[in-house]
């Protein structure tokens, strides 16, 4: 066999090995990219029915009252009070028909069984309970019927214990202060509440005398009105920085004179009271803190004593314990801790504020050691620990939440009587479309549910959206599945970044009113989950809004139809309806829209949108006419309100508030409309390549840049109704725009670049080789493909053909960097072609004296080749059509990237061989394993430097590939899991490529060849 043929053949078994390479590495993408969908079973509430209002009765007198004098009846007695003067403001024409009332409650003792009897009539009224929670809840009972206008009377009767007991809250809005500057620019995407902020102090005494008791009336306000709506419980913030650790093991963790030990009883001293205060009135307080909670000197302290920060290690959490003995002996009124371990981090720290969280509960071994602690500690000082299955992390403790596999492998076996697990009542987050969580059906624990009245992901409740319905399904099919729930956990407030949206402050700033629906009606279905939820509308309406039946009718027949405009607006239904998984995580049904405000441009979620959608029934248009319907039901919504008689409302400032909240609304659906159809045929486009869905898209574009100049002109600036961040949106028309621009210039370069393969090909045997370039053509073509032969390719060519053979390739590979990023990524550009400018320059260092024409023809030609692969791809629809297949097109998509993987190594298989012809196999191998590691070091380093989260921020919001939000509310690295020390890892590997390409490239044995003559 002759050497030509021998090489031959290796050419082509190495070609078919780095193609198999390719197709393997294409596998491994699709499989880490993992996008699959599949059906979600959405719940099944029955639709929400007005019924017509009835009419109001005129509150009562109360000529004689005779109650436990008790601090709890005496605040629910305030309640009734408030409730009778309120209603007076909105009577004064009916003071004549004004029943006088006497009013008797019988003592009762402590004790939280809430069952009570209430007999008499209309002028005398007794209350008899077995627990003096019973006889504050009829008093509670009363006052909520005189909101709503209705006869007491209607009360009379035997009203059974309610059916959950524990009906917890958040820490709503207390102690935040509502400065409107912190809203304005709509981009804190803090997660952070910054209550009692106006409290601490960074130096001693570390506390504001005159903000706490502001803050301490703000509390006591919020308790009086949790207590009227009927909770029992309240999850306030804070654990490590109200103790001193002073007790912990191996301690104290604090040395003397740390002012955390001071700053810790200075707090527990100002707080203390607050939770005495509940206490009296019988709430119970559960301290809320995120897990690991930690200061600078406790990080110190747990890394000395166990090296790491161990989470499976029993005896980390004996310091832990060690702070709850410490606090419950010193403010015995606490009831117990609530603990999350799957949100912590920069996020939801205050600046300045040495108090912090880490995300290091992530293995099944670290919770069990968690909780067979707090759980020992609470058994034994007659506390409780709720500990929420909300969770990041690997494995079964990264779906807890959502796989009952993972919750009995996380859970299964802790049957502390202690331990009260809290799930959301969705399957992942807040979102509409998902289905219910079947992870509450199961397990021995005591359970709580979780519901969110402002629902961070639907305008933080700016917008009309009753979900009393959905509750009450949810509630029904879990207490039938589950004899374990007893209580719900209900966020009036939280959720979410605190000042990314309206400033809405529950009972302080806002239009809080129009989402206290769904607090009152999650407190109702807690006590009795029959209750009619069309009723407590309607009370809703009554209380806030207007006494008058017509308006009241108005007010709750609108909000029936809110579900459906919030259902199918916000979200695009097909989509919605499925579980989508891609990148090991489980994105959720209103990916266009960002998490909050975010309207998103990018090609991954667009992309595989469209191809959800498109495969449903009815296609885009049904998903189009989806979204046009919702704008309708949103104007008829707010057309009823709108024709309402304005002095029938309880003030003009309400009615305005209600009527802006749905104008707001209204247009807001109305440019989401306009956008689901842009983004749907942007879709059509690169699948069908049809100029019909071009215009289409042409046209809804024009459609929407009309729109969102009218939004934007409407609500930018809005605290009460903020204006949707449109910059994504906009970066992604953007790219589109250049779709058809850039498909035409990788034509003309694909023509190009494939002529340039032609006449290399073709030169030998026709005239053309005596054309100028003609030459240098052939020997790209020849060593590209016969790396072997790149020295004889090269021989006796003249200079022009010699500098051809590197501007054609180096000007190809930038024309086709710069079309693959519609010319708007110069920072990727940059990049790429700096790391082949450091190659090239190393290589060309180690060539010297030699000819470096050889290796640049190799090297040069395989860029062409490879040039040509990414220009086919481009020339259909542009790059956005390519990132199209890549995303949806898993046969595309494998295709691709093995011929591009293939081609890429061979560029270094051709260089290699080239040289080996001039230096031999070892040295040329060295050079070119020199260079790559230079080439891949540079950059390595200068991501390294810039910081690995920046760089992708800038990376990807010039290719639009991961949503934009996702680095200004996440962060890239956070969320896909990335190392940020993975540029210095990659700086590493090139390092140890550069050093072995050296001491390949050194010539071993040039000094025995030179003694050989003399011995």
């Amino acid at each position: 066999m002759t050497t030509a043929r021998r090489r031959g053949i290796l050419a082509v078994v190495t070609a078919i090995v780095l193609v198999a390479l390719g197709a393997g590495v294409a596998l491994a993408v699709g499989d880490a990219l993992g996008i699959r969908t599949e059906p979600a079973a959405q719940m099944q509430p029955e639709p929400a029915v007005a019924t017509a209002a009835t009419e109001a009765v005129a509150p009562p007198e109360l000529t004689a009252v005779d109650v436990p004098d008790t601090e709890r009846v005496g605040v629910a007695m305030d309640e009734l009070r408030d409730a009778i003067a309120d209603a007076d403001a909105g009577e004064t024409l009916r003071q004549a028909q004004r029943p006088q009332l006497s009013l008797t409650v019988a003592d009762a003792p402590e004790g939280d069984d809430d069952a009570y009897t209430l007999a008499g009539d209309a002028h005398a009224l007794t209350v008899t309970a077995t627990a003096e929670a019973g006889a504050t809840r009829a008093i509670y009972d009363l006052a909520a019927h005189v909101r709503a206008a209705k006869p007491l009377t209607d009360l009379i009767g035997a009203h059974e214990a309610s059916r959950l007991p524990l009906r917890m809250t958040d820490l709503g809005a207390v102690g935040v202060t509502p400065d409107p500057a912190e809203w304005e620019s709509g981009t804190d995407y803090s997660h952070a509440s910054k209550a009692f902020a106006d409290v601490f102090q960074s130096d001693a005494p570390y506390i504001d005398q005159t903000a706490l008791a502001a803050a301490y009336d703000d509390f006591d306000a919020f308790l009086r009105h949790s207590l009227a709506n009927g909770f029992t419980a309240v999850a306030f913030p804070g654990f490590v920085e109200f103790v001193t650790f002073d007790d912990a093991p191996g301690g104290p963790v604090y040395a003397e004179g740390d002012e955390h030990r001071a700053k810790a009883l200075a707090l527990r001293e100002a707080f203390a009271p607050f939770w005495e205060r509940a206490d009296e009135l019988g709430v119970k307080v559960f301290l809320r803190t995120d897990m690991l909670a930690l200061t600078g000197p406790l990080e110190q302290y747990l890394t000395d004593r166990f090296g790491t920060l161990d989470t499976a290690n029993p005896e980390l959490w004996d310091v832990y314990t060690a702070g709850l003995d410490e606090l419950y002996d010193a403010v015995p009124a606490l009831d117990g801790v609530l603990i999350r371990i799957g949100e912590a981090g920069p996020v939801y720290d205050v600046g300045g504020w040495d108090y912090y969280s880490a995300l290091k509960v992530t293995t099944v071994d670290a919770v069990r050691a968690m909780l067979e602690a707090f759980t020992g500690q609470a058994e034994a000082s007659d506390r409780e620990v709720i500990f929420r299955t909300w969770s990041v992390g690997v494995g079964a403790v990264g779906d807890m939440h959502t796989d009952s596999d993972s919750y009995e492998a996380v859970l299964g076996g802790i049957d502390s009587p202690a331990l009260i697990v809290s799930t959301k009542y969705t399957l992942g987050d807040f979102y509409t479309w998902l289905p219910l969580n079947d992870t509450l059906e199961q397990g021995s624990q005591r359970r709580i549910v979780e519901f969110q009245s402002r629902r961070e992901f639907e305008n933080f409740g700016a917008f009309a959206n009753d979900l009393g319905a959905e509750y009450q399904w949810s509630l029904q099919q879990l207490l039938a599945a589950n004899e374990n729930i007893e209580g719900i956990w209900v966020w009036t407030q939280d959720g979410g970044p605190w000042r990314a949206g309206p400033m809405t402050l529950y009972l302080k700033a806002g239009f809080w009113q129009l989402y206290e629906l769904n607090t009152q009606v999650a407190a109702s279905l807690a006590r009795d989950p029959d209750t009619d939820v069309a009723t407590v509308t309607e009370d809703w309406a009554r209380e806030w809004f207007s006494d008058d039946p017509a308006t009241v009718d108005a007010i709750t027949k609108a909000m029936t139809s809110s579900r459906d405009a919030i259902a199918h607006g916000l979200y695009i239904a097909p989509f919605a309806q499925q579980r989508v998984f891609a990148i090991g995580l489980e994105p959720p049904p209103m990916m266009w829209i960002f998490e909050w405000d975010i309207l998103t441009g990018d090609s991954a979620v667009l992309d595989v949108m469209y191809s959800i959608v498109r495969d449903a029934d009815g296609g885009i248009d049904a998903a189009i006419a989806d979204g046009e319907k919702a704008v309708e039901t949103a104007e008829a919504m707010r057309d009823t309100v709108a024709e309402t008689d304005a002095a029938t409302w309880r003030s003009p400032e309400i009615r305005e508030a209600f009527a802006g909240a749905l104008d707001y609304e209204v247009d807001t659906l109305r440019l989401l409309s306009a956008y689901r159809s842009l983004i749907l045929h942007q879709g059509e486009w690169h699948d069908t390549l049809s100029p019909d869905a071009r215009a289409a898209w042409d046209a809804d574009r024009a459609t929407f840049e009309k729109l969102a100049a009218a939004h934007l002109e409407a609500y930018d600036g809005n605290i009460d109704h903020p204006a949707l961040n449109l910059t994504a949106a906009r970066l992604g028309i953007e790219r589109s725009e250049r779709d058809d621009t850039m498909a035409w210039l990788a034509r003309g370069l694909l023509v190009l670049a494939a002529a340039w393969v032609v006449i290399g090909m073709i030169a030998a045997r026709t005239r053309l080789v005596r054309r100028p370039g003609a030459a240098a053509a052939r020997a790209t073509w020849i060593a590209s493909t016969r790396p072997w032969r790149a020295r004889e390719s090269t021989l006796g060519m003249l200079e022009l053909d010699r500098w051809l053979l590197l501007i054609i390739p180096a000007a190809l590979l930038v024309a086709t960097r710069a079309v693959q990023t519609s010319f708007l990524s110069w920072t990727h550009v940059a990049i790429v072609i700096g790391a082949w400018v450091v190659f090239a320059l190393v290589l060309r260092l180690f060539v010297r004296r030699r000819s470096p024409w050889p290796v640049i023809a190799a090297v040069g030609g395989v860029v062409v080749l490879r040039c040509i692969l990414t220009l086919f791809a481009l020339s259909f629809t542009g790059p956005g059509g390519c990132w199209y297949a890549f995303w949806t097109e898993p046969v595309l998509r494998t295709a691709y990237i093995a011929v591009a993987f293939a081609l890429f190594v061979w560029v270094f298989v051709a260089a290699g061989w080239a040289l080996s012809a001039q230096v031999g196999a070892r040295r040329g191998t060295g050079y070119v394993l020199a260079a790559v590691g230079a080439g891949l070091l540079v950059p390595a380093v200068v991501v390294g430097v810039i910081g690995l989260e920046a760089a992708l921020t800038v990376w990807n919001d010039e290719m639009g590939l991961l949503p934009w939000g996702l680095a200004r509310i996440l962060g890239i690295t956070t969320y896909l899991d990335i190392p940020a020390e993975t540029p210095w890892f990659a700086a590493a590997f090139a390092l140890v490529l550069l050093v072995a390409g050296v001491l390949l490239a050194l010539p071993w044995g040039r000094r025995r060849a030179e003694a050989s003559p003399r011995s």
